[in-house]
């Protein structure tokens, strides 16, 4: 029977090598992991005055009369056998099996990882998609024999009662459902041709889109833009007045910014940065270049909340200079609004804030220069196609934090220009996560603490059902707090209502969903 050969210990393999050379009276093979790993083999047994003779397997060597041999093949341990009598010498035992085998462990272990993740995620009668297939439902693992060999498969049920079985080493053709709600998941027919039809619509799709965007970015290519006149001596002025000291990728994205302004190219760039690295300072110095040479912006948000805020702070920012800035949002009565429209009609309005209701067609704009968007993946399919037909206009700055795929290949391949801001400011101090069991007397701590240096809290709570429960249960444990709750399946008017009176501090905690 095999057994093993060398047990490596403390002296260097070619040692033991020699050691045991001068007791066996046999042939050996030696075997290397790889064709490209086999001539550093060869190079430490020349080393030592061994030269085998190279052969393509095991049975090559068998049948010829070389002393010594060498061929490819992984195996992790040696032996010897005693009829014919040889040797054989895996390149594991020459090398050290831990360092030569970790590559392999890790490659087995990264391997069993993924399956076992993924038959975890799939849960009992939870919506699955099938590549060839369409979506079913997953009824659990069955074993079935085939063959005279049982194997393991997972159960799919589609419409009608139809019963799928897949191998656990198909596991690659499944993936899980991400549409509608898995309630309400609809299963496809097997034999027929819905998902195949399903499959060609989205194809189409994909291809409209692509060929829409390659139209968009051709047009943006071939227009000529406005090349920006910038005066020095005011921009420098406006620059010192920020109160803080530019992070270095700020600064950059700033500069990239200028020379896009000032190319006759119409731009449209990327900003990608952290919450609180200053991506709003880029956009209020893009902002006042463009009031500065007659032109007006449009500053988009996803929410009236955001509206509320970055009106506060551009007005803030531009309160020295005679920049009118104004906002559109439901927080404006009729007769507001209707006066800021006229306004914005006559050119005397140079910076507008709002929602996506800004690039609607009835929103005149007597010379719009520059278009902000603010997290640009947070608005809808429909507003995003108003943005596209802007791209060939006007000039386009994009802020986010978290970019979609989309706009980041967009980026990558230089349809869109991108700055990325990835070094913080000074003195900014690192988030703390710490994970714990639910403790009354902690959450009570973590909240007074907050609210005593006069901040607030955000309690997340993922389930709108007993929200309103939780939300009661925090006031009551923590009386000197002032708390209310707020979801996403509130009434619009409402959550924006809640949202600010929470911004300005009206209360102190939000129970909340994401």
């Amino acid at each position: 029977p095999p057994r093993l050969l060398i047990d490596i210990k403390q002296e260097p393999p070619s040692a033991h090598l020699q050691n045991f050379m001068q007791t066996y009276n046999g042939r050996i093979l030696f075997l290397s992991e790889s064709t490209g790993r086999r001539e550093a083999l060869l190079e430490l047994l020349h080393g030592i005055d061994v030269y085998p003779d190279k052969v393509d397997n095991w049975q090559q060597f068998v049948q010829t009369d070389s002393k010594y041999g060498i061929t490819v093949y992984p195996l992790t341990e040696g032996l010897q056998i005693s009829q014919p009598d040889i040797s054989v010498i895996s390149e594991s035992q020459l090398y050290g099996k831990q360092v030569l085998q970790r590559r392999r462990r890790k490659k087995e272990q990264r391997d069993s990882d993924i399956i076992i993740r993924n038959l975890a995620e799939l849960t009992l009668n939870a919506p699955v998609v099938h590549e060839d297939h369409g979506v079913g439902r997953y009824l659990g693992l069955t074993n079935i024999e085939v063959g005279n060999i049982e194997a393991e498969f997972l159960m799919l049920e589609y419409a009608g009662g139809d019963k799928l079985y897949v191998p656990v080493n198909s596991l690659h053709l499944i993936s899980r459902y991400t549409g509608a709600s898995p309630d309400s998941a609809p299963l496809h027919k097997l034999g027929s041709q819905q998902w195949a039809k399903a499959k060609r619509k989205a194809a189409e799709q994909v291809r409209d889109v692509a060929a829409e965007l390659l139209d968009i970015y051709a047009k943006r290519e071939a227009k000529k833009g406005y090349a920006y006149h910038i005066d020095d001596a005011q921009y420098h002025a406006f620059a010192s007045s920020f109160p803080f000291e530019e992070t270095p990728d700020q600064q950059t994205a700033i500069d990239q910014l200028i020379r896009s302004m000032r190319s006759d190219k119409p731009m449209d760039h990327l900003i990608c940065g952290d919450v609180g690295f200053g991506k709003t300072e880029v956009a209020m110095r893009a902002a006042f270049i463009a009031v500065q040479d007659g032109k007006q912006v449009a500053v988009l948000c996803p929410t009236t909340l955001l509206t509320q805020q970055h009106l506060e702070n551009f007005r803030d920012r531009f309160a020295d200079w005679p920049v009118k800035i104004e906002s559109l949002s439901r927080f404006k009565t009729a007769k507001e609004t209707k006066a800021t429209l006229e306004e914005l009609a006559k050119g005397k309005i140079d910076i507008i804030i709002g929602t996506h209701k800004l690039i609607q067609k009835d929103i005149k704009y007597k010379q719009l220069g520059l278009v902000v968007i603010d997290e640009e993946h947070r608005f809808g399919v429909r507003q995003k196609e108003q943005f596209k037909s802007l791209r060939a206009e006007v000039d386009i700055l994009t802020l986010t934090a978290t970019p979609i795929p989309r706009t980041l290949n967009m980026a990558m391949s230089g349809i869109r220009d991108l700055s990325i801001i990835a070094s913080p400011p000074a003195k900014r101090l690192a988030i703390k996560t710490f994970v714990s069991q639910w403790d009354d007397n902690l959450i009570k701590e973590a909240c007074l603490r907050e609210i005593k240096r006069g901040g607030q809290v955000f309690f997340l709570h993922n389930d709108v059902e007993t929200i309103q429960k939780q939300t009661q249960k925090i006031a009551d444990l923590i009386p000197e707090a002032s708390v209310e709750f707020a979801h996403g399946q509130m009434r619009e008017k409402q959550l924006e209502t809640t949202m600010s009176d929470f911004y300005h501090q009206r209360f102190n905690i939000l129970v909340c969903t994401t």
